[in-house]
C-alpha cells in the first residue's frame, strides 16, 4: 500500500516536471519573439522609408540585397559605386538645358555615353560593363578621353563629334553653326567629321563682329601700303565677311587662345610677299592691333637683320614672353636655295638651286613647330632675269629642257621642297608643316603692266560659295599628295574676293599701276590664318 503510493507520487511528480519544463520553453520562446518584433520593422514599414536612404545611413539598393539574401561584399561594393556615379551624373544633367552632358572643363560627352550611365546598366550585358564603370563623373570623363573614337569638344581645342551623332542631334549642330554670335560659335567650334574638314569648301557670310582688329591701328606690325583704312578708299564692306566651311566650323580665333596653343613654340612663314602679308595679318590678329611694348624683336637669333645698303631685312621674328611664342617670316619667293656665284661682286648672278631648300630653312628647321611655305607669283621670266637667277639642278646649271620652262621649273621646285620637308619630319615628330596654295590675282582687262584693273568694290559679286571638293591649285595639291605635309588650301575661297585687293588705292593717292595681287588688311589673309589656326 505504501509502495504503491510512493510510485504514484513519483510518476505524478515526473509528469508535473515535464509539463513545467515544456511550458517554460513555450513561454520563453513566445517572450523572445515578441521582444524581437519591436526592433524589426515589417515589410510595409520598409516600403514607407525614403526610397534612396534608410535610417541607418545605407542606401536602399544595399538593404534590398541584404533582405534578399545576397550578401556578396564584392557585388554590394560594385552596386554602391554604380549608384554614386549615376547620382552624380543625374545631378549634373539636371543642371543643364542641353541634351549633352557638360563637364567642368567644357567638354561634351557624347549622348550615347550619358544614356548608358543613366539607365543604370540593368541588363546582364550592362552589368558586365558595370565592373569597369567609373565611380564618379571625373573618372568617367577621363575614361572617355582615352577612347580614340570619341573625341570631346572643348572651347579652345580642335573638336570633333562622334560619327554616330545623326538625326535631330545633327540638326541641332546645324542650327548652332548658323549662329553669328562668337560665344555660341565657340560651343560648336571646329565641328568636323572623323576624316577631317575640307576648309576650302563653304561660303562667305556677313559677320558684324568683324574685323578682328582695327584697320586704323596695328601700325607696329602692319605695312602702311597694305592698310587700306589709311588710304582714300571709302568702302569697307569686305572687312565684315567671314568664311564658313560647309561641313564643319572653325574655332573662333582669339589672340589668347593662339598664344596658349603655341606656348613654347615657334611658327615660321617662309615664302613671297603674300607670305609676308599672312605674317603681318597674324601679328595683328594675335595682338588685336594694339601696341605691345612687351613683344620682343628676336630677329638677330635668326640672322634677320638689315644688311648694309638693303631696304629691309630678309625677314622678321617676334616673341611673346608671356607664353614664349615666336612668330617669324623669311622672304624666299622661289622656295629654293639662292647662292651667289661670285660673293665679292655685288652685281653677281645667283645659282637658283631648284632641288635644294632655302639655306635658312635647312639651318633653322629644328627650331620650328609650325611651318607654312608658299611660292608662285615670282615664277616668271621677267622676275628671274631681274633678279639674275640662273637655274641649277644637282649643283650644275640646268640642262633639262622640261625644267628650263618656267612652269616646269616651278613644278619641279614645289615637289622638291615638299619632299625634302617630308623627309625631315621623322626627325622632328612635333613639327606640323603646311604648303599654302596660291593666292589668286584679279587683273581684269590686262595684266599688272598692261593696264589691268580690279576696280570692283561690291563683295561677292562673282559668287559666295565654293562647292568643289578638290583644290583649285593642282600643283600644290599634287606636291603634298602622299606626304605628311598638309595643304593649306585658300585658292578657291580667295578667288571670290576680287574686291579685297589694294587696287588703285594708296597712301598718297597717286595714279599708277593697280595692285590686284596683294590684299587690304584687315582682309582676306586673316581668313587664311583662321584656317591655319583650326589645323594646329
Amino acid at each position: 500500500m505504501k509502495g504503491a503510493f510512493y510510485g504514484l507520487k513519483v510518476t505524478q511528480v515526473s509528469l508535473i516536471l515535464i509539463s513545467f519544463v515544456c511550458a517554460t520553453v513555450v513561454i520563453l520562446a513566445w517572450t523572445k519573439t515578441t521582444f524581437l518584433t519591436s526592433f524589426i520593422p515589417s515589410q510595409s514599414r520598409i516600403v514607407q522609408l525614403n526610397p534612396e536612404i534608410l535610417p541607418d545611413g545605407t542606401d536602399r539598393a544595399s538593404s534590398e540585397k541584404v533582405l534578399e539574401g545576397k550578401n556578396s561584399s564584392k557585388e554590394a561594393e560594385r552596386n554602391k559605386l554604380a549608384r554614386v556615379g549615376s547620382s552624380s551624373t543625374e545631378n549634373t544633367i539636371k543642371g543643364e538645358h542641353s541634351k549633352d552632358l557638360v563637364t567642368g572643363d567644357g567638354a561634351e560627352i557624347p549622348p550615347d555615353v550619358t544614356n548608358a550611365v543613366l539607365e543604370g546598366k540593368r541588363s546582364s550585358k550592362e552589368s558586365e560593363r558595370d565592373k569597369e564603370a567609373p565611380a564618379s563623373l571625373s573618372s568617367t570623363e577621363s575614361t572617355i578621353k582615352e577612347e580614340p573614337s570619341k573625341n570631346l569638344a572643348t572651347a579652345d581645342k580642335k573638336q570633333e563629334i562622334p560619327p554616330s551623332i545623326t538625326g535631330s542631334e545633327s540638326n541641332k549642330l546645324s542650327e548652332a553653326k548658323n549662329s553669328s554670335k562668337p560665344a555660341e560659335r565657340d560651343v560648336v567650334a571646329t565641328i568636323s567629321s572623323k576624316q577631317g574638314c575640307n576648309y576650302n569648301k563653304g561660303k562667305w557670310v556677313i559677320d558684324d563682329s568683324r574685323p578682328l582688329y582695327s584697320g586704323f591701328g596695328c601700325k607696329q606690325w602692319l605695312s602702311s601700303m597694305w592698310a587700306c583704312r589709311l588710304t582714300q578708299r571709302t568702302d569697307f564692306e569686305y572687312e565684315k565677311l567671314r568664311w564658313q566651311p560647309k561641313d564643319c566650323r572653325m574655332e573662333e580665333f582669339t589672340g589668347s587662345k593662339f598664344l596658349k596653343r603655341m606656348q613654347d613654340k615657334t611658327l615660321a612663314f617662309i615664302g613671297d610677299s603674300l607670305g609676308r602679308q599672312q605674317f603681318q595679318s597674324l601679328m595683328c590678329m594675335v595682338t588685336g592691333g594694339e601696341e605691345r611694348s612687351d613683344v620682343l624683336d628676336v630677329g638677330k637669333e635668326y640672322g634677320l637683320v638689315k644688311a648694309r645698303g638693303s631696304v629691309r631685312p630678309d625677314g622678321w621674328a617676334y616673341r611673346f614672353p608671356s607664353t614664349n611664342t615666336t612668330i617669324l617670316y623669311y622672304w624666299s619667293a622661289s622656295l629654293c636655295d639662292l647662292e651667289p656665284l661670285n660673293p665679292s661682286n655685288p652685281a653677281t648672278d645667283y645659282a637658283m638651286h631648284l632641288d635644294r631648300p632655302p639655306a635658312f630653312l635647312n639651318r633653322f628647321l629644328h627650331k620650328f613647330d609650325v611651318l607654312v611655305l608658299n611660292t608662285g607669283h615670282h615664277w616668271n621670266r621677267g622676275k628671274l632675269n631681274a633678279n639674275r637667277w640662273i637655274m641649277y639642278v644637282g649643283g650644275l646649271p640646268n640642262s633639262n629642257r622640261k625644267i628650263a620652262d618656267i612652269a616646269g621649273a616651278k613644278n619641279f621646285t614645289a615637289y622638291s621642297i615638299v619632299r625634302w620637308v617630308n623627309s625631315q619630319l621623322p626627325k622632328y615628330p612635333g613639327l606640323k608643316a603646311f604648303f599654302r596654295s596660291i593666292s589668286p590675282r584679279h587683273f581684269f582687262h590686262g595684266d599688272w603692266n598692261t593696264g589691268g584693273t580690279c576696280d570692283n568694290t561690291s563683295p561677292l559679286s562673282g559668287g559666295k560659295e565654293v562647292l568643289q571638293d578638290e583644290s583649285s591649285d593642282h600643283l600644290a595639291a599634287g606636291a603634298v599628295n602622299g606626304t605628311a605635309v598638309k595643304l593649306l588650301d585658300i585658292t578657291a575661297l580667295s578667288e571670290l574676293r576680287d574686291e579685297g585687293h589694294i587696287s588703285r588705292y594708296s597712301i598718297k593717292a597717286t595714279p599708277g599701276v593697280q595692285d590686284c595681287l596683294h590684299w587690304c588688311l584687315p582682309g582676306l589673309p586673316d581668313t587664311w590664318n583662321e584656317i591655319l589656326f583650326a589645323q594646329i
